[in-house]
């Protein structure tokens, strides 16, 4: 493929839909860029630009479910690409084949999860993903959802409630005590997180950078 046929005026990010070559059903839609486009032609597996966690990643690289390439179809306005994939797996971080499960008129599931994906890409991704999906759903029969739907001063409210619940635990060094109030701690994190769209990637992402820097000089370089 020339890459100077497609249209990168319009966007950094190529809209890529993604189809099982052998049964056509329509699995995911992702985004790609130069980059990642580059490494889908040469290896042949896809490779996406995610927009929440701001990096290249591999189809399958935590899930091992990953897209054999078969075909690469650009579309009549250069500026869609259309690819054909052989998948290992599910697409649907879900567990579902298809990332298209939700019927928008009943709001129904049309088909099941697969396979449960909790092991595989860990509680904390699976907990924000349910949170993102509770963004959409009805306040008045989901906390999450009402929380969500409450605006910044609520949510960081519930933050700072749940971080002092959590250091007075701490304090009576009750273990029990500890790991509860963490983890409701942990959870209306995540629900700040979501609420800005930033997926707990990127804090892994910037834990991983500070990983080898002594404290006090990843400070001074923020001081800078």
């Amino acid at each position: 493929m020339n890459l100077n046929q497609i249209d990168w005026a319009k966007s950094e990010l190529l809209p890529v839909i993604v189809q099982d070559s052998s049964t056509m059903e329509v699995l995911m839609m992702a985004y790609m860029n130069r980059e990642s486009l580059e490494l889908s032609l040469s290896t042949k597996i896809a490779h996406y630009y995610s927009r929440s966690k701001q990096r290249l990643w591999k189809k399958g690289e935590s899930s091992g479910h990953l897209q054999h390439i078969e075909r690469f179809l650009l579309d009549c306005d250069n500026d869609t690409l259309l690819i054909l994939v052989r998948q290992e797996g599910v697409a649907c971080h879900t567990g579902r084949k298809s990332c298209f499960f939700t019927d928008i008129e009943s709001e129904e599931s049309v088909s099941e999860p697969q396979i449960d994906t909790t092991a595989t890409y860990g509680i904390i991704d699976e907990l924000y993903h349910t949170i993102l999906a509770r963004k959409n759903s009805d306040p008045s029969s989901s906390w999450t959802a009402k929380l969500l739907s409450s605006g910044d001063n609520a949510i960081l409210k519930k933050v700072v409630e749940e971080a002092g619940e959590f250091s007075f635990a701490i304090k009576d060094g009750n273990e029990d005590e500890i790991i509860y109030e963490c983890a409701d701690l942990v959870y209306h994190v995540l629900v700040a997180l979501g609420h800005k769209n930033i997926s707990p990637d990127r804090i892994k992402q910037e834990l991983a950078r500070r990983s080898g820097v002594s404290g006090i000089a990843e400070k001074n370089s923020r001081n800078k």
